[in-house]
Formats: C-alpha cells, sequence, structure tokens
C-alpha cells in the first residue's frame, strides 16, 4: 500500500510543471556550486574561498523550501479534490496519512541536500558534516509544506506564501555576515541553525558565538518544536475546521 501510494504522489508531481521543476532543484543547485560558480570565478574577480559558507549555505537552505512546497501543493490539490475527506472512509486514519507524506519529503529532502553538498565540493565538508547538517536543514521542509496549508486555501495562495518562504530564506544566510550576538535576531528561522554549523565547519569554531554542538542541538530541538507546532494548528485548521 505504501508503495503504491509513493508511486502515486511521484505521479502526481510530475503531471505538474512547477512540481515538476523543483523536484530537480537539488540536481540543479549542485550543478551550479560545482560547475557553474567556477567557471564564473574563472572569467571575474569573484572568489568562491572565501565566501564558500555563503554560497554552500543558499544552495543547500533551498532544497528544503523546493521539497517542503512540493508536499504542500500536493496538500493543497488533494484538499481541492476533497481527497483528504475520503481518507476518513479508508483503513488508513488521516493521522497515517499525513505522517507517511511527511516522512517522505524528510527523506527527499535530505537525499537532496546531501547531494547538494557533496556534489558542490565546496568548503572541504566531510561526510559527517554533509549527512549532520542535511539531517538538520531536513526538518525544515515538513514546516514549510504545512505553513503553506495553514495560510492558503488553494494553489494561487499557496503560490504567494511559497515566494513569501523563498524570499525570507536569504535572512539566515545574511545572519553569517554576524558572529557575535547580533546573530541571534536571525534565529528564529529553522534554516539559521543548519547555515551557521556550514559556517562552523568551513571558518572555524574559533570564529563563530556558538558552538557546533550548540547550533546542532538547539536547531535540533527548534526544528522538532516548530514541526509540532505547525503539525497541530495544520490537524486544527485543515482537518477539525
Amino acid at each position: 500500500m505504501y508503495i503504491a501510494f509513493m508511486i502515486s504522489e511521484f505521479k502526481k508531481w510530475l503531471r505538474d510543471p512547477m512540481m515538476r521543476f523543483m523536484l530537480f532543484y537539488p540536481l540543479l543547485f549542485g550543478l551550479i556550486g560545482r560547475y557553474a560558480l567556477p567557471a564564473i570565478a574563472e572569467t571575474s574577480d569573484f572568489m568562491i574561498e572565501p565566501n564558500a559558507d555563503f554560497i554552500l549555505a543558499a544552495l543547500t537552505m533551498i532544497t528544503p523550501i523546493a521539497f517542503g512546497a512540493l508536499i504542500g501543493f500536493s496538500i493543497l490539490e488533494d484538499r481541492d479534490d476533497h481527497i483528504i475527506n475520503s481518507i476518513n472512509v479508508t483503513p488508513l486514519s488521516f493521522s497515517q496519512f499525513m505522517s507517511f507524506r511527511l516522512i517522505m519529503v524528510l527523506i527527499l529532502t535530505f537525499v537532496g541536500c546531501v547531494f547538494v553538498m557533496w556534489f558542490s565540493d565546496l568548503g572541504n565538508l566531510s561526510g559527517g558534516d554533509i549527512l549532520t547538517i542535511a539531517g538538520l536543514a531536513a526538518l525544515s521542509a515538513p514546516i514549510t509544506g504545512l505553513t503553506i496549508n495553514i495560510f492558503s486555501q488553494n494553489k494561487i495562495e499557496g503560490f504567494a506564501i511559497m515566494k513569501l518562504l523563498g524570499m525570507i530564506i536569504i535572512l539566515p544566510i545574511i545572519a553569517l555576515l554576524f558572529n557575535d550576538a547580533k546573530e541571534l535576531f536571525f534565529s528564529i528561522f529553522p534554516a539559521f541553525w543548519p547555515a551557521k554549523i556550514i559556517s562552523t565547519v568551513i571558518r572555524g569554531e574559533e570564529h563563530m558565538y556558538l558552538s557546533f554542538n550548540l547550533y546542532l542541538w538547539i536547531g535540533l530541538i527548534y526544528a522538532l518544536l516548530l514541526n509540532a507546532l505547525s503539525y497541530k494548528k495544520f490537524m486544527n485548521k485543515v482537518v477539525r475546521g
């Protein structure tokens, strides 16, 4: 049943041109990091090395937004087609239905973030660093998908929310300019924490305001809390009305 559901979900994504394009975001940004930026650096005064953390954080943090939008629009489509109401008469509970989709997007986002960081080959991150950062970054995807549905009734409204979330992603990147208490102003954004870990690994912990472990554990607890709150808000508004 779960395999059939996964195949059905992928087919739904591939039918929509915008969702199909977002599905290949990790490949696109991996190629930009690996080939486009070095080509630009060779023909201009742009230097990759001093800006490696900014570049890698920007390329990687877009992946949770993209996959979060994918699942967000998929749920919106189900709401338009009244599939959510139909779930109640199937052996699969709505909680199981939603949990499977959120876990699915979590795994896809994790794989996408790993690919972007590994393929871009920026900053000399170790395999352990890549897996840790990807795991934390991936937790932003369900939040994005649920947020789109909390504030949207249809795909048009959802697209507007997605654009807003896409614009907000620049703020955690700007936070990399600060290595003192001022950086905490940006800490309300989930992407802040994995972005800071990228900077910590590339620039060295001695140059950062917090340690690697503090960025990781605070970010993890915060992301899990936001996921729980987003899910509760989604259930209260979308399911229970």
